[in-house]
């Protein structure tokens, strides 16, 4: 004969388990950002491209004969020495820049654009 007062408490465990099982939700699944070093070699793309923006103002500048051509092969050395500058700390960090490392670097381009003029 089976005692049903014995198995009715494990059968009542039993099930409360299982519809606490089936409320467990596993939240989404969270959309990664850019990785620290993605964002550090986006930081160095960044300084390149307002190097070439600048090499493009000289070019123009020079043309308009705003200032002659050897003053503008200076401004040209200025940004190739910040574009080596940026290479170099970027090889440090395997071709990425720190976010300090690119806070320098804007303020040098910031000095070489006033000194592009507009």
């Amino acid at each position: 004969m089976i005692r049903y007062h014995r198995i009715l408490p494990f059968a009542a465990a039993a099930a409360l388990a299982a519809s606490l099982a089936a409320c467990v939700v596993t939240p989404p699944a969270q959309q990664a950002g850019p990785s620290p070093h993605q964002m550090g070699v986006e930081r160095l793309h960044q300084v390149d491209g307002r190097i070439d923006n600048l090499g493009h103002r000289i070019d123009v500048h020079v043309s308009q004969g705003y200032y002659p051509p050897p003053q503008g092969g200076a401004l040209h050395h200025r940004l190739d020495t910040i574009r080596g500058e940026a290479h170099d700390m970027a090889a440090q960090h395997g071709g990425a820049l720190t976010a300090d490392e690119h806070h320098v670097l804007s303020q040098e381009l910031d000095q070489a654009s006033r000194a592009i003029g507009s």
